[in-house]
């Protein structure tokens, strides 16, 4: 059955933009062998990069010829509906009869068109991934226009995202209902604490590296030794901080039968596909090697085989003054994270002593408040004396040290954290080939996303050692 010209202009659409991305994808990576050249000081390109660099402007002169193309068919098939518009309006038309018009509390109004996949109506996801399954399996007619008619919407709400989301198209990577990401808490897991807490900004519309400039050799100022003699000069220069795009994924088989029968696919799938993706970004930007945040951390030892809240407490100050040495007036420390372990054994600990100075608004008597209203992952779960505020993520590892029972304590400038990605709506869900064998369907749901902790050099500092080891209570 063939779709509307709506159906067929929004896939021509997809195809117009899927060249776009292919034309910007080209030249971005033309521009990066040339930075890569630059930055090592090169005058000549290495033969292989001559040859990518020639596959590239071949793929980039393709790329112009299709755009030019599916315009030119776009502007017909626009054409077309026009004309079909122009059409219908004058089968439309009529003439005023004169009748009296019908009183105001009369008269049928029309609102906003609901969204196709509705919270209200559809709040565990289940109609939108039987969709999903069923267009990929079936060619399901009416599955096909729920999803085209989501992905229109989408386009009209949320256009900007859809423009910086990597390979995005009708079916092959499908935006999942806004109101589905959110649906975290009820599935265990990590999840994202730490992340949530970061500073974030939005994904580059394409290529897969984030570019960042840093000073590293400043100018240079000195007192003049006499009228009219040279002052100090020193040539400033620069450094490039790349940050590569990374993806955050996860797949589950869906049985046929679980399809066929809607039985228990939205909590199994749904919920746990996306609690998973949420837990591995998290868990990326603390434990990855070289670049995450407990490899980047300047350490701070705590030894000691009977350790106490007392003790510990110094070393996170030492930590927090670490970052502002560090920083200056660039930033400051604003928060410790630590696994729930480490703050119920913190809250544990009794003390006849306070600090000598608190921050504003903290009981004098009191190594800390809690936030009562706050639970896992969501948000600050209290303030340390110094005034750092306590983020909890259970993605921190247990298992470091000698011992392998240690954990670590970090001490952050939120500022500094910085963490690149689509919030508004940081999933897609994708139909893969089918295991016909087990009678099944692959769904993979995965999110983009880059971060970084190093514009500045020990700008993160943690706090491990013996001292850390499993608490007693």
């Amino acid at each position: 059955m063939p779709g509307t010209i709506d159906d067929l202009i929004a896939s021509i659409e997809v195809e117009l933009e899927a060249a776009q991305k292919r034309l910007k994808k080209c030249g971005a990576e033309v521009q990066l062998i040339l930075d890569k050249a630059q930055q090592d000081g090169r005058s000549n390109l290495s033969a292989e990069e001559d040859a990518r660099v020639a596959e590239l402007f071949a793929a980039r002169d393709q790329a112009r010829s299709d755009i030019t193309g599916i315009e030119n068919k776009l502007a017909t098939t626009n054409k077309l509906k026009v004309e079909e518009q122009e059409r219908e309006a004058k089968q439309k038309e009529v003439r005023d009869t004169q009748t009296r018009k019908p009183s105001y509390d009369q008269v049928a109004r029309v609102g906003q068109e609901e969204r196709t996949y509705r919270k209200d109506q559809d709040p565990s996801g289940k109609g939108f991934l039987m969709d999903v399954s069923r267009q990929f399996l079936y060619q399901d007619v009416e599955a096909s226009h729920r999803l085209a008619q989501h992905m229109r919407e989408e386009r009209v709400e949320r256009a900007e995202y859809l423009q910086r989301a990597v390979g995005t198209s009708a079916f092959s990577g499908l935006t999942v209902p806004q109101y589905l990401t959110d649906m975290y808490a009820p599935a265990t897991a990590n999840l994202r604490p730490f992340a949530d807490a970061c500073n974030t900004h939005p994904l580059p519309e394409a290529g897969m590296s984030v570019n960042i400039s840093r000073i590293t050799t400043a100018s240079s100022a000195t007192l003049q030794a006499a009228e009219n003699d040279a002052v100090a000069e020193q040539n400033m220069d620069d450094t490039l901080l790349t940050v590569p795009v990374q993806t955050a994924a996860g797949q589950q088989t869906v049985s046929r039968q679980a399809i066929d029968r809607g039985t228990g696919i939205e909590d199994v799938t749904l919920q746990d596909l996306f609690n998973r993706v949420a837990t591995v970004l998290d868990s990326t930007l603390i434990n990855q090697a070289t670049t995450g945040l407990s490899a980047v951390a300047q350490a701070t030892a705590y030894t000691d085989g009977t350790p106490t809240g007392a003790e510990l407490y110094p070393k996170i100050l030492g930590a927090a003054a670490g970052v502002e040495a560090a920083l200056l007036a660039m930033g400051r420390p604003s928060h410790a994270v630590m696994h729930s372990r480490r703050w119920y054994w913190l809250s544990s600990q009794m003390a006849a002593v306070w600090p000598m100075i608190n921050w504003s608004n903290l009981p004098v008597q009191a190594s800390g408040t809690a936030n009562a209203a706050s639970s896992y992952n969501s948000g600050p779960r209290g303030v340390l004396p110094c005034g750092l505020e306590v983020i909890v993520d259970n993605n921190i590892p247990t298992n470091l040290g000698a011992g392998t029972n240690e954990d670590e304590l970090y001490v952050v400038p939120k500022d500094e954290c910085h963490l690149w990605e689509d919030a508004n709506a940081p999933m897609f869900i994708r139909a893969e080939q089918a295991k016909a064998a087990n009678l099944g369907v692959l769904l993979v749901a995965y999110s983009y996303f880059a971060y970084t902790f190093g514009r500045y050099t020990n700008g993160m500092q943690k706090v491990g050692g013996t001292g850390l080891v499993t608490p007693a209570f």
